[in-house]
C-alpha cells in the first residue's frame, strides 16, 4: 500500500532547508509515517518510530544509507566507478555480519584513551587557526575554522599529511554529492573524485602494512593482523574514507549551527563559556540542529509502522531531526533548554548498531572549540553577507557563515 503524503514535504526547497521544522511538526501530528512521491521515500517522523527503525537492522537494512535518490546512476558514471573499487564497503551502509567485523576492528583501535590523548592537539589546532583569524575582524567562519579544525584533527588521527587535507575534503564532498541526483558532468566529476579517494586510502593502508605506524590507521592494520577473519586492504580502506567524511562534516555543521543559534540566544553563548554547562549546551544544540537530519534504510519485508504499511523494498528516511523535536519525548521541544531532564534521549548520533562511532571525538572537539572561539573572537556577531545553507537535504549546516568580531 502506498499512502502519498498530504504533508508538503520537500526538503530540497530553500524554504524548508532554512526551516524544516514546521512541516515535520505537522507530519508528527497528522501523518507520522508518509510517502513523499517526489523523492520516493517513506519518511518516519516520530521519536518512537524512528527508534524502532534504527534498532531493527534486520527489517530496515542499511544498504544505501547515504543515497537520497532512487535514480540509477548513468552508465558514464558507473564506468568511472568500475575503474575504482565498487566492492569497497562503507560501514555506514553495511549490515551484519560484515558490519560487525569492521566495527569491531575500529573499536579495538579507536579507544577512549586514544580519543582522550587528542585533546591537547585539538586545543593546539584550534588555537593555531584562531591566531590567524583574530587580527582580521571578519571571516567566513565555516571556511576559516569550522571545517579546517575537524579535518586537521582527523588527518592527524589517521596520519594523513596536512598538505593532503584540502584535497581529502574535496574528495569527501564528491562522495556525498554523488548520492544525489545532479547533472551528468557533475556526477562524472564526483565519481572521479571518489575513485581518487578510494585509491588514496588503499595506498595509505598498504603503506602501513609494509611499515607499521602508531596512528589510528596503523592501529587498525595491526589489530586486523590478529583478527579471526582478517579484512582485505580494500575493506580496511573504507574505514578512513567513511570516518574522514562523517567525522568532520558533523563537527563542521555543529559549530556553524551553534554560532547561528547563539546570535539569537545570548544564553547559549554564556552556557558555552561556562565549564559546568558547556557539555549540556552542546547536547541541546545537537538535538535542536541535528547535523544529520536523518539517514536512509531499505525494508527487507512488508511492515506496518506508525499507521502506514511499508512494502518490501521501500526506501525509508529515519528523520532524526523530527524525532529530536517530538513533544511526546521532549518538553517544550523547540526551545533551547540545556538543563532539560530528557536531553539524553536525542538521536543526533543515531542509535542501535550504527550509533556514530566518532561521537565521543565529535563531542570533545565541540567542547574545546566553541568556548575557545567565543573567547578569542570577542563580540562575535553576524557579518554583512547572509549565510548559505548546505544543499544536501539530509544534512543541516552552512556552506558559509560570515561573522565579525572586535579586534
Amino acid at each position: 500500500m502506498t499512502t502519498d503524503a498530504t504533508i508538503p514535504f520537500d526538503p530540497t526547497t530553500p524554504e524548508q532547508r532554512d526551516n524544516p521544522f514546521d512541516v515535520l511538526a505537522l507530519a508528527r501530528r497528522e501523518q507520522p509515517v508518509f510517502h513523499a512521491p517526489g523523492l520516493d521515500l517513506w519518511v518516519v517522523t516520530r521519536h518512537e518510530d524512528v527508534l524502532a527503525v534504527l534498532k531493527d537492522h534486520r527489517t530496515f537494512s542499511s544498504a544505501g544509507a547515504l543515497k537520497s535518490s532512487t535514480t540509477p546512476l548513468p552508465a558514464e558514471v558507473l564506468d568511472v566507478l568500475a575503474d575504482g573499487f565498487p566492492q569497497m564497503p562503507y560501514i555506514i551502509e553495511l549490515d551484519p555480519p560484515l558490519h560487525d567485523r569492521i566495527r569491531g576492528l575500529v573499536a579495538r583501535a579507536f579507544t577512549p584513551r586514544r580519543i582522550g590523548e587528542l585533546e591537547p592537539r585539538i586545543e593546539a589546532i584550534a588555537s593555531e587557526l584562531l591566531d590567524e583569524l583574530a587580527p582580521l575582524g571578519h571571516a567566513d567562519i565555516v571556511e576559516a575554522f569550522a571545517w579546517p579544525l575537524p579535518l586537521r584533527v582527523l588527518g592527524e588521527l589517521f596520519g594523513f599529511p596536512r598538505e593532503d587535507l584540502e584535497q581529502v575534503h574535496r574528495w569527501g564532498l564528491d562522495w556525498l554529492l554523488l548520492q544525489q541526483t545532479r547533472p551528468l558532468d557533475e556526477q562524472v566529476a564526483h565519481a572521479t573524485g571518489l575513485v581518487a579517494f578510494q585509491r588514496y586510502c588503499i595506498a595509505a593502508v598498504e603503506d602501513r602494512i609494509q611499515a607499521p605506524t602508531d596512528d589510528l590507521l596503523g592501529a587498525m592494520v595491526a589489530a586486523n593482523e590478529d583478527a579471526d577473519e582478517p579484512l582485505s586492504a580494500v575493506e580496511i580502506a573504507g574505514l578512513p574514507l567513511d570516518l574522514m567524511v562523517a567525522g568532520h562534516v558533523t563537527v563542521t555543521r555543529a559549530i556553524g549551527s551553534a554560532l547561528d543559534r547563539g546570535f539569537r540566544e545570548p544564553a547559549l553563548r554564556d552556557h558555552l563559556l561556562d565549564p559546568d554547562l558547556c557539555a549540556r549546551a552542546i547536547e541541546e544544540i545537537l538535538r535542536l540542529e541535528s547535523p544529520a537530519q536523518g539517514l536512509f534504510r531499505v525494508t527487507t519485508r512488508e511492515i506496518e509502522l506508525g499507521g502506514a504499511v511499508l512494502p518490501q523494498g521501500a526506501r525509508v528516511m529515519a528523520h532524526f531531526a523530527s524525532a529530536n523535536r517530538d513533544g511526546c519525548v521532549f518538553a517544550a521541544p523547540d526551545a533551547y533548554q540545556p538543563m532539560r531532564e530528557d536531553i539524553g534521549a536525542h538521536l543526533a548520533f543515531g542509535k542501535g548498531i550504527h550509533f556514530c562511532i566518532g561521537a565521543p571525538l565529535g563531542r570533545l572537539e565541540l567542547r574545546v572549540a566553541l568556548p575557545m572561539l567565543l573567547r578569542r573572537l570577542p563580540g562575535l556577531r553576524p557579518g554583512a553577507d547572509p549565510p548559505t545553507r548546505e544543499a544536501v537535504f539530509f544534512a543541516r549546516g552552512f556552506t558559509s557563515l560570515h561573522v565579525e568580531w572586535d579586534t
